[in-house]
Protein backbone atom coordinates (compact mmCIF):
# COMPACT_ATOMS: atom_id res chain seq x y z
CA UNK A 1 0.00 0.00 0.00
CA UNK A 2 1.56 3.41 -1.08
CA UNK A 3 1.71 6.20 1.52
CA UNK A 4 0.30 9.82 1.33
CA UNK A 5 2.76 11.93 0.36
CA UNK A 6 2.80 14.96 2.60
CA UNK A 7 3.78 18.75 0.90
CA UNK A 8 6.81 20.27 2.69
CA UNK A 9 6.61 22.53 5.26
CA UNK A 10 8.18 25.33 3.32
CA UNK A 11 5.31 25.00 0.57
CA UNK A 12 2.46 25.37 3.02
CA UNK A 13 3.60 28.91 4.48
CA UNK A 14 3.57 30.88 1.20
CA UNK A 15 0.43 29.70 0.68
CA UNK A 16 -1.18 31.03 3.76
CA UNK A 17 0.09 34.06 3.37
CA UNK A 18 -1.20 34.55 -0.21
CA UNK A 19 -4.97 33.83 0.96
CA UNK A 20 -4.57 36.23 3.56
CA UNK A 21 -3.24 38.90 0.86
CA UNK A 22 -6.19 38.18 -1.09
CA UNK A 23 -8.84 38.18 1.78
CA UNK A 24 -7.62 41.95 2.54
CA UNK A 25 -7.32 43.14 -0.92
CA UNK A 26 -11.17 41.96 -1.58
CA UNK A 27 -11.96 43.78 1.73
CA UNK A 28 -10.12 46.89 0.60
CA UNK A 29 -12.17 46.76 -2.56
CA UNK A 30 -15.61 46.61 -1.38
CA UNK A 31 -14.92 49.09 1.12
CA UNK A 32 -13.87 51.64 -1.18
CA UNK A 33 -16.60 50.81 -3.50
CA UNK A 34 -19.21 51.15 -1.00
CA UNK A 35 -17.76 54.45 0.15
CA UNK A 36 -18.28 55.72 -3.61
CA UNK A 37 -21.97 54.37 -3.66
CA UNK A 38 -22.58 56.75 -0.26
CA UNK A 39 -20.71 59.70 -1.77
CA UNK A 40 -22.51 60.08 -5.02
CA UNK A 41 -25.99 59.30 -3.24
CA UNK A 42 -25.06 62.05 -0.65
CA UNK A 43 -23.36 64.46 -3.72
CA UNK A 44 -26.82 64.08 -5.62
CA UNK A 45 -28.71 64.73 -2.39
CA UNK A 46 -27.59 68.67 -1.50
CA UNK A 47 -27.98 71.73 -3.24
CA UNK A 48 -25.02 72.19 -5.68
CA UNK A 49 -23.90 68.63 -5.27
CA UNK A 50 -21.87 70.01 -1.65
CA UNK A 51 -21.65 67.15 0.42
CA UNK A 52 -22.55 66.63 4.01
CA UNK A 53 -20.91 65.26 6.94
CA UNK A 54 -22.02 61.90 7.60
CA UNK A 55 -22.00 59.77 10.12
CA UNK A 56 -22.54 55.97 11.07
CA UNK A 57 -25.12 55.36 13.43
CA UNK A 58 -24.65 51.84 15.95
CA UNK A 59 -26.76 50.01 12.82
CA UNK A 60 -24.01 50.84 10.46
CA UNK A 61 -26.49 52.67 8.33
CA UNK A 62 -25.22 56.31 7.10
CA UNK A 63 -26.93 59.24 8.83
CA UNK A 64 -26.48 63.55 7.84
CA UNK A 65 -25.02 65.21 10.92
CA UNK A 66 -27.84 68.04 11.39
CA UNK A 67 -26.50 71.72 10.87
CA UNK A 68 -25.68 73.59 14.05
CA UNK A 69 -27.88 76.54 15.21
CA UNK A 70 -27.57 79.78 14.46
CA UNK A 71 -28.17 80.89 18.42
CA UNK A 72 -24.95 82.49 18.95
CA UNK A 73 -23.98 86.28 18.69
CA UNK A 74 -23.42 88.10 15.24
CA UNK A 75 -20.35 87.81 14.51
CA UNK A 76 -17.85 90.96 15.05
CA UNK A 77 -16.86 93.07 12.23
CA UNK A 78 -13.33 94.03 13.31
CA UNK A 79 -11.33 97.20 11.23
CA UNK A 80 -8.39 95.58 9.63
CA UNK A 81 -6.09 98.49 10.03
CA UNK A 82 -5.57 99.32 13.60
CA UNK A 83 -2.33 100.95 14.99
CA UNK A 84 -0.61 98.96 17.71
CA UNK A 85 -0.71 102.33 20.04
CA UNK A 86 -4.32 101.74 19.94
CA UNK A 87 -4.40 98.09 21.02
CA UNK A 88 -2.61 98.61 23.47
CA UNK A 89 -4.12 101.56 24.93
CA UNK A 90 -7.48 99.44 24.78
CA UNK A 91 -6.00 96.38 26.31
CA UNK A 92 -4.50 98.74 29.56
CA UNK A 93 -8.31 99.55 29.65
CA UNK A 94 -10.94 98.64 32.40
CA UNK A 95 -14.31 97.61 30.86
CA UNK A 96 -15.59 100.97 32.87
CA UNK A 97 -13.51 102.85 30.23
CA UNK A 98 -14.19 101.12 27.63
CA UNK A 99 -17.71 101.42 28.34
CA UNK A 100 -17.35 105.25 28.72
CA UNK A 101 -15.66 105.70 25.32
CA UNK A 102 -18.74 104.28 23.36
CA UNK A 103 -21.02 107.51 24.83
CA UNK A 104 -21.15 110.95 22.80
CA UNK A 105 -23.56 112.76 25.63
CA UNK A 106 -24.55 116.18 26.67
CA UNK A 107 -21.98 117.89 29.00
CA UNK A 108 -25.44 118.26 31.34
CA UNK A 109 -25.69 114.79 31.57
CA UNK A 110 -22.61 114.01 33.10
CA UNK A 111 -22.22 117.14 35.72
CA UNK A 112 -25.72 117.27 36.26
CA UNK A 113 -26.06 121.16 35.88
CA UNK A 114 -29.46 122.86 33.74
CA UNK A 115 -26.91 124.29 31.38
CA UNK A 116 -23.25 124.18 31.09
CA UNK A 117 -21.48 127.59 29.78
CA UNK A 118 -18.04 126.56 31.41
CA UNK A 119 -15.90 123.82 32.78
CA UNK A 120 -14.24 124.03 35.67
CA UNK A 121 -13.95 121.43 38.83
CA UNK A 122 -17.23 119.83 38.48
CA UNK A 123 -16.80 118.64 34.75
CA UNK A 124 -13.48 118.09 35.73
CA UNK A 125 -14.75 115.37 38.82
CA UNK A 126 -17.57 114.43 36.67
CA UNK A 127 -15.35 112.98 33.59
CA UNK A 128 -13.14 111.04 36.31
CA UNK A 129 -16.40 109.34 37.03
CA UNK A 130 -17.40 109.33 33.38
CA UNK A 131 -14.57 109.99 30.93
CA UNK A 132 -16.68 109.50 27.92
CA UNK A 133 -15.50 109.42 24.46
CA UNK A 134 -17.51 112.47 23.25
CA UNK A 135 -19.41 115.48 24.37
CA UNK A 136 -21.98 117.85 22.19
CA UNK A 137 -23.03 120.97 22.62
CA UNK A 138 -26.11 123.26 21.81
CA UNK A 139 -27.35 127.11 21.77
CA UNK A 140 -28.10 126.58 25.42
CA UNK A 141 -24.06 126.00 25.56
CA UNK A 142 -22.98 128.61 23.60
CA UNK A 143 -22.73 132.23 25.18
CA UNK A 144 -19.94 134.23 23.00
CA UNK A 145 -16.64 133.42 21.43
CA UNK A 146 -14.14 133.43 24.54
CA UNK A 147 -16.33 131.53 26.94
CA UNK A 148 -16.96 129.04 24.35
CA UNK A 149 -13.39 128.23 23.44
CA UNK A 150 -12.34 128.32 26.74
CA UNK A 151 -15.29 125.65 28.08
CA UNK A 152 -14.03 123.45 25.00
CA UNK A 153 -10.23 124.02 25.60
CA UNK A 154 -10.45 123.09 29.49
CA UNK A 155 -12.77 120.54 28.62
CA UNK A 156 -10.28 118.79 26.33
CA UNK A 157 -6.93 119.26 28.68
CA UNK A 158 -8.90 116.98 31.46
CA UNK A 159 -10.10 114.33 29.29
CA UNK A 160 -6.30 114.23 27.99
CA UNK A 161 -5.00 114.34 31.92
CA UNK A 162 -7.49 111.74 33.50
CA UNK A 163 -8.57 109.39 30.15
CA UNK A 164 -4.82 109.69 28.58
CA UNK A 165 -6.83 110.58 25.39
CA UNK A 166 -8.62 113.55 23.54
CA UNK A 167 -12.28 113.45 23.66
CA UNK A 168 -14.53 113.80 20.90
CA UNK A 169 -16.19 117.91 21.13
CA UNK A 170 -18.80 117.93 18.42
CA UNK A 171 -21.40 120.60 17.18
CA UNK A 172 -24.52 120.41 15.09
CA UNK A 173 -22.99 122.97 12.45
CA UNK A 174 -25.06 121.73 8.96
CA UNK A 175 -25.02 125.55 8.02
CA UNK A 176 -28.15 126.92 7.16
CA UNK A 177 -31.24 126.60 9.83
CA UNK A 178 -29.29 123.83 12.05
CA UNK A 179 -26.17 126.52 12.75
CA UNK A 180 -25.36 126.36 16.66
CA UNK A 181 -22.42 128.73 16.19
CA UNK A 182 -23.66 130.67 13.35
CA UNK A 183 -26.76 131.38 14.47
CA UNK A 184 -25.47 132.74 17.62
CA UNK A 185 -25.12 137.00 16.88
CA UNK A 186 -22.39 137.04 18.84
CA UNK A 187 -20.18 134.71 16.54
CA UNK A 188 -18.92 136.84 13.35
CA UNK A 189 -19.07 134.22 10.60
CA UNK A 190 -20.93 133.42 7.88
CA UNK A 191 -24.57 131.40 8.02
CA UNK A 192 -25.48 130.05 5.09
CA UNK A 193 -29.65 130.20 3.84
CA UNK A 194 -29.94 126.63 3.46
CA UNK A 195 -27.82 123.57 1.89
CA UNK A 196 -31.17 123.28 -0.22
CA UNK A 197 -30.06 126.46 -1.89
CA UNK A 198 -26.46 125.12 -2.17
CA UNK A 199 -27.70 121.90 -3.94
CA UNK A 200 -29.78 124.28 -6.34
CA UNK A 201 -27.13 125.90 -7.64
CA UNK A 202 -25.74 122.72 -8.95
CA UNK A 203 -21.94 123.74 -8.22
CA UNK A 204 -20.49 121.36 -6.28
CA UNK A 205 -17.54 123.69 -5.35
CA UNK A 206 -20.13 125.83 -3.68
CA UNK A 207 -20.40 122.58 -1.40
CA UNK A 208 -16.78 122.26 -0.46
CA UNK A 209 -16.32 126.04 0.08
CA UNK A 210 -19.19 125.25 2.67
CA UNK A 211 -17.25 122.52 4.71
CA UNK A 212 -13.86 124.52 4.70
CA UNK A 213 -15.41 127.94 5.96
CA UNK A 214 -17.48 125.32 8.71
CA UNK A 215 -14.41 123.94 10.28
CA UNK A 216 -12.19 127.34 9.53
CA UNK A 217 -14.12 128.46 13.03
CA UNK A 218 -15.04 125.09 14.78
CA UNK A 219 -11.57 124.21 14.43
CA UNK A 220 -10.37 127.73 16.04
CA UNK A 221 -13.26 126.99 18.48
CA UNK A 222 -11.93 124.15 19.83
CA UNK A 223 -14.43 121.74 18.15
CA UNK A 224 -13.16 118.87 16.67
CA UNK A 225 -16.55 117.32 15.00
CA UNK A 226 -19.19 118.24 13.00
CA UNK A 227 -22.49 116.61 12.44
CA UNK A 228 -22.81 117.83 8.67
CA UNK A 229 -23.17 116.81 6.14
CA UNK A 230 -27.27 115.93 6.37
CA UNK A 231 -27.06 113.33 2.69
CA UNK A 232 -30.70 113.20 3.44
CA UNK A 233 -32.48 112.86 -0.14
CA UNK A 234 -36.41 114.25 0.06
CA UNK A 235 -38.28 111.88 -1.94
CA UNK A 236 -41.61 112.36 -0.21
CA UNK A 237 -43.19 116.02 -0.88
CA UNK A 238 -44.43 115.71 2.78
CA UNK A 239 -41.43 116.11 4.36
CA UNK A 240 -40.81 118.69 6.36
CA UNK A 241 -38.38 117.24 9.01
CA UNK A 242 -35.61 117.80 6.62
CA UNK A 243 -36.54 120.05 4.51
CA UNK A 244 -34.04 122.63 3.13
CA UNK A 245 -31.28 120.91 5.28
CA UNK A 246 -31.51 118.49 2.29
CA UNK A 247 -29.46 119.27 -1.00
CA UNK A 248 -32.73 118.17 -2.60
CA UNK A 249 -34.63 115.46 -4.50
CA UNK A 250 -31.86 114.50 -6.64
CA UNK A 251 -29.82 111.70 -5.34
CA UNK A 252 -26.90 112.11 -7.57
CA UNK A 253 -26.57 115.97 -7.18
CA UNK A 254 -26.76 115.29 -3.43
CA UNK A 255 -24.33 112.68 -2.81
CA UNK A 256 -22.14 114.95 -5.02
CA UNK A 257 -22.51 117.84 -2.71
CA UNK A 258 -22.44 115.75 0.27
CA UNK A 259 -18.98 114.14 -0.33
CA UNK A 260 -17.84 117.59 -1.08
CA UNK A 261 -18.89 119.34 2.66
CA UNK A 262 -16.93 116.24 4.22
CA UNK A 263 -13.84 116.67 2.19
CA UNK A 264 -13.81 120.28 2.84
CA UNK A 265 -14.44 119.77 6.68
CA UNK A 266 -11.72 116.86 7.12
CA UNK A 267 -9.04 118.80 4.58
CA UNK A 268 -9.60 121.41 7.35
CA UNK A 269 -8.94 119.72 10.27
CA UNK A 270 -13.15 118.60 11.86
CA UNK A 271 -14.20 115.45 11.20
CA UNK A 272 -17.03 115.21 9.19
CA UNK A 273 -20.56 112.93 10.05
CA UNK A 274 -22.74 111.92 7.06
CA UNK A 275 -26.44 111.39 8.57
CA UNK A 276 -28.76 110.12 8.59
CA UNK A 277 -28.22 106.28 7.04
CA UNK A 278 -29.90 104.57 5.44
CA UNK A 279 -31.74 107.82 4.35
CA UNK A 280 -35.67 109.86 6.37
CA UNK A 281 -35.81 112.03 3.20
CA UNK A 282 -39.07 109.57 2.58
CA UNK A 283 -40.78 109.75 5.68
CA UNK A 284 -43.56 112.48 6.98
CA UNK A 285 -42.96 111.58 10.70
CA UNK A 286 -40.41 112.91 12.80
CA UNK A 287 -38.62 110.68 14.83
CA UNK A 288 -38.04 113.41 17.39
CA UNK A 289 -41.80 112.26 18.31
CA UNK A 290 -42.53 109.45 16.71
CA UNK A 291 -41.46 106.69 15.17
CA UNK A 292 -40.89 107.04 11.44
CA UNK A 293 -41.29 104.91 8.81
CA UNK A 294 -40.88 104.15 5.23
CA UNK A 295 -43.42 101.76 2.49
CA UNK A 296 -40.07 101.24 1.13
CA UNK A 297 -38.00 98.21 0.79
CA UNK A 298 -34.18 98.16 2.01
CA UNK A 299 -33.73 97.36 -2.05
CA UNK A 300 -36.10 100.32 -2.94
CA UNK A 301 -34.18 102.51 -0.82
CA UNK A 302 -30.79 101.46 -2.13
CA UNK A 303 -32.11 103.27 -5.90
CA UNK A 304 -32.50 106.66 -4.33
CA UNK A 305 -32.20 107.44 -0.26
CA UNK A 306 -29.28 105.41 -0.09
CA UNK A 307 -26.97 106.53 -2.88
CA UNK A 308 -25.73 110.08 -0.97
CA UNK A 309 -24.45 107.21 1.82
CA UNK A 310 -23.16 104.76 -0.71
CA UNK A 311 -20.79 107.28 -2.80
CA UNK A 312 -20.25 109.76 0.30
CA UNK A 313 -18.28 106.66 1.75
CA UNK A 314 -15.62 107.13 -1.22
CA UNK A 315 -15.27 110.65 0.51
CA UNK A 316 -13.80 108.27 3.61
CA UNK A 317 -16.29 110.43 6.22
CA UNK A 318 -14.83 110.03 9.85
CA UNK A 319 -18.44 108.94 11.05
CA UNK A 320 -22.02 108.48 9.72
CA UNK A 321 -24.73 108.59 11.86
CA UNK A 322 -27.74 105.89 11.84
CA UNK A 323 -31.32 107.62 11.55
CA UNK A 324 -34.49 106.14 13.61
CA UNK A 325 -36.32 105.45 9.96
CA UNK A 326 -38.25 102.13 10.68
CA UNK A 327 -38.36 99.55 7.28
CA UNK A 328 -41.25 97.15 8.06
CA UNK A 329 -41.03 95.49 4.52
CA UNK A 330 -37.51 94.43 4.88
CA UNK A 331 -36.55 94.09 8.44
CA UNK A 332 -40.15 92.33 9.48
CA UNK A 333 -40.72 94.38 12.52
CA UNK A 334 -40.91 98.62 13.55
CA UNK A 335 -37.54 98.07 14.87
CA UNK A 336 -35.42 101.38 13.77
CA UNK A 337 -32.58 100.90 11.40
CA UNK A 338 -30.36 102.56 13.96
CA UNK A 339 -30.84 99.31 16.02
CA UNK A 340 -30.45 97.04 13.50
CA UNK A 341 -28.19 94.83 12.47
CA UNK A 342 -28.89 94.25 9.28
CA UNK A 343 -28.75 97.62 8.55
CA UNK A 344 -25.77 99.05 10.43
CA UNK A 345 -23.46 95.87 10.26
CA UNK A 346 -24.82 93.69 6.83
CA UNK A 347 -25.11 96.73 4.43
CA UNK A 348 -23.22 99.71 6.03
CA UNK A 349 -20.12 97.34 6.99
CA UNK A 350 -20.07 94.46 4.80
CA UNK A 351 -22.02 95.13 1.57
CA UNK A 352 -20.84 98.94 1.72
CA UNK A 353 -17.46 98.47 3.15
CA UNK A 354 -17.69 101.23 5.51
CA UNK A 355 -14.86 101.27 8.10
CA UNK A 356 -15.16 104.50 10.18
CA UNK A 357 -17.35 105.30 13.03
CA UNK A 358 -21.01 104.08 13.39
CA UNK A 359 -22.95 106.68 16.08
CA UNK A 360 -26.61 106.80 16.43
CA UNK A 361 -28.74 109.80 15.90
CA UNK A 362 -29.86 110.55 19.39
CA UNK A 363 -31.31 107.82 21.56
CA UNK A 364 -33.76 110.18 23.22
CA UNK A 365 -35.49 110.83 20.41
CA UNK A 366 -39.42 109.47 21.09
CA UNK A 367 -38.89 107.05 18.03
CA UNK A 368 -36.05 105.13 20.29
CA UNK A 369 -37.11 106.52 24.41
CA UNK A 370 -40.78 106.03 23.34
CA UNK A 371 -40.37 102.03 23.07
CA UNK A 372 -37.07 100.86 24.51
CA UNK A 373 -35.23 101.76 28.18
CA UNK A 374 -32.07 103.85 28.05
CA UNK A 375 -30.10 100.86 28.57
CA UNK A 376 -32.17 98.08 25.80
CA UNK A 377 -31.75 100.79 23.43
CA UNK A 378 -28.35 100.88 24.04
CA UNK A 379 -27.31 97.26 24.18
CA UNK A 380 -29.61 96.58 21.12
CA UNK A 381 -27.85 99.70 19.16
CA UNK A 382 -24.06 97.91 19.93
CA UNK A 383 -25.33 94.57 19.22
CA UNK A 384 -26.28 95.79 15.72
CA UNK A 385 -23.17 97.34 14.96
CA UNK A 386 -23.00 100.86 16.22
CA UNK A 387 -20.24 102.27 17.72
CA UNK A 388 -21.14 105.42 19.27
CA UNK A 389 -24.17 105.80 21.67
CA UNK A 390 -25.42 109.67 21.00
CA UNK A 391 -27.25 111.36 23.71
CA UNK A 392 -29.54 108.59 25.65
CA UNK A 393 -32.41 109.53 27.20
CA UNK A 394 -30.76 108.92 30.95
CA UNK A 395 -27.25 108.44 30.35
CA UNK A 396 -26.30 106.98 33.94
CA UNK A 397 -28.74 103.97 33.34
CA UNK A 398 -27.47 103.29 29.46
CA UNK A 399 -23.89 103.28 30.20
CA UNK A 400 -24.38 100.43 33.57
CA UNK A 401 -27.02 98.70 31.02
CA UNK A 402 -23.93 98.34 28.71
CA UNK A 403 -21.74 97.33 31.79
CA UNK A 404 -24.51 94.82 32.77
CA UNK A 405 -24.38 93.63 29.08
CA UNK A 406 -21.08 92.38 29.04
CA UNK A 407 -20.66 91.26 32.42
CA UNK A 408 -23.84 88.84 31.44
CA UNK A 409 -22.46 88.02 28.30
CA UNK A 410 -25.10 89.71 26.20
CA UNK A 411 -22.77 92.09 24.73
CA UNK A 412 -18.71 90.25 24.07
CA UNK A 413 -15.57 91.77 25.27
CA UNK A 414 -14.39 91.36 21.34
CA UNK A 415 -17.47 93.65 20.01
CA UNK A 416 -17.15 96.43 22.60
CA UNK A 417 -13.23 96.34 22.03
CA UNK A 418 -13.69 96.45 18.37
CA UNK A 419 -15.52 100.06 18.98
CA UNK A 420 -13.23 101.16 21.29
CA UNK A 421 -10.42 100.74 18.99
CA UNK A 422 -12.37 102.61 16.05
CA UNK A 423 -12.57 105.21 18.46
CA UNK A 424 -9.29 105.76 19.41
CA UNK A 425 -7.97 105.15 16.20
CA UNK A 426 -10.17 108.18 14.82
CA UNK A 427 -8.04 110.26 17.63
CA UNK A 428 -4.74 109.45 16.85
CA UNK A 429 -4.89 110.36 13.47
CA UNK A 430 -7.05 113.49 13.77
CA UNK A 431 -6.23 114.66 17.28
CA UNK A 432 -3.33 115.64 19.60
CA UNK A 433 -3.29 112.51 21.15
CA UNK A 434 -0.83 112.12 24.35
Amino acid sequence: MNKKRKSPLWMLVPMGVIIVVLSIVLIVITLKSGNQRIETASALGTPGGEKEEESVDAAGSVQAEPEAADTGPAQVYVSPDVPQKVKDKVKSMSLEEKAAQLFFVTPEAITQVDAATVAGEDTKKAYEQYPVGGIIYFSRNIQGPDQLKEMLSKTQNYAKEIAGVPVFLGVDEEGGEVSRVAGNKNFSVTRYESMRAIGDSRDTSQAYDVGKNLASYLKEIGFNIDFAPDADVITNSGNTVIGDRSFGEDPQLTADMAAQVVRGLQDNGVSACLKHFPGLGGTVEDSHEERAYTDKTLEEMEQEEMIPFIEGIKAEPDLIMAGHISIPKSLGDDTPASLSEKVLTGLLRDKYGYDGLIITDALDMKAVSGVYSPAEASVKALQAGADMLLMPEDFKAAYRGVLDAVRSGDLSQERIDASVERILRLKMKNYDYP
